[in-house]
Parts: C-alpha cells; structure tokens; sequence
C-alpha cells in the first residue's frame, strides 16, 4: 500500500512540476523515421499546434501519404508540411547535405525528433557482421549525424529541442536483441552527454524509451525475433503508435528526459536512473525512495526472463 501512495505522489509531483512548455507555433519541426508510426505520430502532434514540419525517410511513396495526413492536422492554411528521402544509416557527409538541403525549404530547426531506427533479431552469434553494422549506423551514427548538424544553430539561440528514440531494450539487454540493443544503449549514453552540454543553454534533450508498439517497423520485427524473445517482451503489451508518439512530443515540449508509457516501461525508468539528468530534486527524492522496493520486482521479471529462456533449452521428454 505503501509503495502504491509512492507511486501516485511520484506522478502527481511529476505533472505538476513539468507543467511549463516549450512552443512550436510557427517554428520547424524536422522527424527522421517520420513517414509512419510514432514518428508519424509526432509529426501530426506538431502541426496541431502550429509547427511546420519536415519527415524524413527512404520511401517516396510512403513519404507523399504520410505528408497528405499529417495536413490534414493542419490548424492553419499557411502551415508548410514537406518530406525529403534520405537515407540514415548512409556517411555524415550524405546527412549533412540533406539537412542543409531541408533548412533550405523551411528555415532553421528548432525541433529535431530522431525516430528513425530499426530491429534485426536473433542470438549474438547468428547476426551477420554486416547487420550488426547497418544496426549501428541507422540507429546510433543515423542520430548522432543529425545531431551535429543542428546543434551549432541551437547553441547560438540557446533554445531547441533534440528528441532521441531509445528502446526499453535501450534499458534492459534481452536475448535476441544483443546488437540492437547495444545501439539503443549507446543513444543513452549519448543522450546523457548531450544534455550535460546544452543544459545551461536552454536546449531540452528528451530520451523516447517506447515498449513495444504497433507499427510497421515492429511487424517487420516480428519476421525474425526469437520465440524467445517474444515470449520475454509479450508481458509488456503492446501500445498504439497515437499514443506513443503524442507523450514523446509532450514530453520533449515540458523538457522531461526520459519519455514513457506504461507500467513496465515506468519500473524501468526509476531502476536504470543512475547518473541520468535530474529535472527537480523532488523527484530525485521520490525516485530513491521507491527504488529499493522496485528493485525487488527486478529479481522477479529477471527470474522470469531466465526461466522462459530455460525452459526453450531443457531437453525433451522422450515417450516410449
């Protein structure tokens, strides 16, 4: 009962101290992985309330529906909605000359959400060198580039919003995931320093740590995950990418670091903390208190990860 008052205290303290908004009327908002699914989803958040937005992806065809509904969210006719295809996992120069050429249409970013990435399954030593690799340059070397490109401008007018898209796998290394989730672990790493850096300036640094979610990119996923693996990550559910997307937007308005959704994805939150940015003492507090009891839960969900692991391995009963 106890750890249930802590919890509910945790997040009323927590909305009422991130009340204050970072505005987007008016200012560019640029979202690579932004044709579909949360990405997506971030992109329509932001035209509903005033931002110009460019999505960034491979698909043209794909790239031309999502932008047809992301201005149906338009709340003013002279909102700009445009897409530029790029490939994010290609060298730093090929990202440079892309965002110099998307600044070119709409001006300077002030919002940059970094949704793009993906997943290839399997236990380490079945991953291909080459997969490994493409892994960690979409999701890692794919933000990072971005990054480096916008930061500059941001620091000048000491404001901006960076947004990285980690993974509860960002958190938690689970089987069938190990080079994905090394990537999504470096974007933490990542996120961690970059806040340090921009902090005093005003710049908020966001860390997206989504569950499972229903979008094309996760059923793509599906194709090669372990049975293993999802046995492990079906206890989390699985969410709605509207969902999804409009906390990641929300969060990363109200200058919060970690972004979730969820129960599981909260226990993580609070056990992971570590040396992560800190946004009010008061939370601080509040996480120390009920990170003991939480921790407590871990020996479970980490009894039960290895019991389904264990359970795939055990030799068969022979029948006679």
């Amino acid at each position: 009962m106890i750890i249930i008052l802590v919890i509910f205290f945790h997040i009323i303290i927590f909305q009422w101290l991130t009340r204050k908004k970072k505005n987007v009327d008016g200012k560019h908002v640029v979202v690579t992985g932004g044709s579909s699914g949360i990405g997506l989803w971030v992109a329509i958040n932001a035209v509903r309330k005033g931002a110009d937005v460019t999505i960034v992806a491979r698909n043209v065809r794909i790239l031309e529906k999502a932008v047809a509904v992301i201005k149906e969210n338009c709340i003013r006719d002279d909102q700009k909605v445009e897409y530029y295809s790029l490939d994010l996992s290609k060298e730093h120069e090929i990202i440079e000359k892309g965002f110099n050429d998307i600044e070119a249409k709409l001006g300077d970013i002030y919002m940059l959400v970094n949704c793009a990435g993906q997943a290839l399954c399997g236990v380490i030593e079945d991953v291909k060198p080459e997969d490994a690799r493409f892994l960690m340059n979409l999701n890692y070397f794919g933000t990072l580039y971005p990054i480096q490109y916008v930061l500059p401008k941001m620091k000048v007018k000491k404001d901006g919003i960076i947004v990285l898209t980690s993974s509860q796998a960002g958190l938690m290394g689970i089987y069938g995931l190990g080079p994905y989730s090394a990537a999504k672990f470096a974007l933490r790493g990542l996120a961690e320093a970059l806040s340090m850096e921009t902090k005093h300036l005003g710049i908020n640094v966001t860390l997206g740590l989504p569950a499972d979610t229903d979008t094309p990119g996760f059923a793509n996923e599906q194709k090669s995950k372990p049975k293993i693996t999802q046995e492990i990550c079906s206890g989390g559910g699985l969410f709605k990418p509207e969902d999804v997307g409009k906390k990641l937007f929300e969060d990363a308005l109200k200058g919060n670091f970690f972004s979730i959704l969820g129960f599981e994805s909260w226990i993580l939150s609070i056990l992971c903390v570590g040396m992560s940015p800190w946004k009010n003492p008061l939370l601080g507090i509040l996480q120390s208190y009920v990170m003991g009891a939480l921790r407590m839960i871990s020996f479970v969900i980490q009894w039960n990860f290895g019991r389904i692991v264990k359970k795939y391995y055990q030799p068969k009963e022979k029948t006679n």
